[in-house]
């Protein structure tokens, strides 16, 4: 019974890389959205609100990489995306060199709009990538491209259905940005779709099973 045991788990192990081959999450659901300079010349209250194609769900993960140029030292790039279900939002600010200050705020519907991290000299990082991420049990996680600024913050459940953006903090200021544009690729998906990590579950579960079986035949005789 020991060998029969022992085939069996082999038997598994090299079945599962074959099978990870051809089998894929199908909740996985990929946006990348390119947002010229020109739609950051603007103030909040002026955003536009551009829903996504996709609704972005139980788990997320957004890459931001800014390549806009600044036509002067106050002005910014924020990224504000929206809760499908509520009035929540989260908001990523970009200001411009040299300070490249960085923010990131939320609203919710307790709390309201809350700056939940601030930092004013050298925030973010222009020649890498932002990344935010987000599960529905371990909430919201910003890394500026150096660093884990913002870690597990508890937002709720959210569902990423539209965003906007602005970069002028007055409506009589110098325009924020002259050029480049801001690249935005959101990925979603729910883990437990996914065939491969349940496989060594159901596995363990069949192995139980046998064993069982092969126990109860040998009392028997």
């Amino acid at each position: 019974m020991r060998s029969l045991i022992t085939l069996i788990l082999l038997f598994g192990f090299l079945i599962t890389p074959a099978f990870a081959q051809d089998v894929k999450n199908p909740s996985v659901i990929i946006d990348t959205i390119e947002i010229p300079f020109n739609d950051f010349n603007k103030i909040s209250r002026d955003a536009i609100i551009v829903n996504l194609e996709n609704d972005h769900a139980v788990s997320w993960q957004l890459t931001i990489d800014n390549n806009l140029v600044y036509e002067n030292p106050n002005g910014n790039g924020v990224f504000k995306f929206y809760d499908k279900n509520s009035d929540k939002f989260v908001e990523i600010g970009m200001g411009a060199p040299p300070d490249d200050k960085f923010w990131v705020a939320v609203n919710t519907e307790k709390e309201g709009y809350v700056v939940v991290q601030r930092d004013l000299d050298r925030g973010w990082y222009p020649s890498t990538k932002l990344i935010i991420s987000y599960t529905e049990r371990g909430g919201l996680t910003v890394n500026n491209g150096a660093r884990i600024t913002v870690s597990n913050l508890n937002i709720g459940s959210f569902v990423i259905d539209s965003y906007s953006v602005h970069g002028m903090e007055g409506s009589t200021d110098p325009l924020a940005v002259n050029s480049g544009s801001m690249i935005v690729e959101i990925l979603s998906g729910d883990p437990s779709e996914n065939v491969i990590a349940l496989f060594p579950f159901y596995l363990a579960i069949g192995l139980g099973i046998i064993v069982g079986i092969l126990y109860l035949t040998k009392k028997r005789s």
